[in-house]
């Protein structure tokens, strides 16, 4: 699967209560999530993110509490993919279970800027930084997490594959 998108681009530690703010969990409707989404950041996200755009982010994207809202907010924005040198490991789970690719590579982190445009082969990992002519690579995913992934995430999968409503 290839993706295309603008970047937005932020640093170290984005933890849970930033990506979603606490006072804003009394829903789990994932369009309402998205209309607060990283609001206490970047309070021009939520209205300005277009379908398609990525984040890139620094060390430890996703640490703090471990709510799944975090990861659902983000997918509902429009973003097809996070890009980081690391994630929380319960971010990195919550992600995949939703059907929101994250890749880790350091190199792309430290050379994409905001705005820049990227390309991503999730399969291959391979990540082209459309505006500089770059290249990097990340790792791919394996095979059972590429699935959940194009099911929409854990749930979607498995009802393709176990049935159930």
């Amino acid at each position: 699967m290839i993706l295309t998108g603008k970047v937005w681009k932020y640093g170290d530690d984005v933890d849970t209560d930033v990506i979603i703010p606490a006072r804003y969990l009394n829903t789990s409707d994932p369009k309402e999530l998205a209309k607060y989404c990283m609001e206490d950041i970047d309070k021009t996200f939520a209205t300005n993110v277009k379908s398609g755009d990525i984040i890139v982010a620094e060390d430890n994207f996703g640490c703090g509490s471990s709510r799944e809202h975090a990861p659902i907010a983000i997918k509902a924005s429009g973003v097809s993919l996070i890009i980081a040198n690391s994630f929380a490991r319960i971010f990195y789970r919550n992600s995949i279970n939703v059907g929101l690719p994250i890749l880790e590579c350091a190199e792309a982190v430290e050379d994409i800027e905001a705005f820049d445009e990227l390309e991503v082969n999730i399969e291959t990992g391979v990540i082209k930084n459309l505006t500089k002519n770059n290249e990097y690579q990340a790792n791919g995913f394996p095979e059972f997490m590429k699935e959940i992934i194009d099911a929409g995430g854990l749930v979607n999968y498995a009802r393709e594959n176990w049935g159930g409503k």
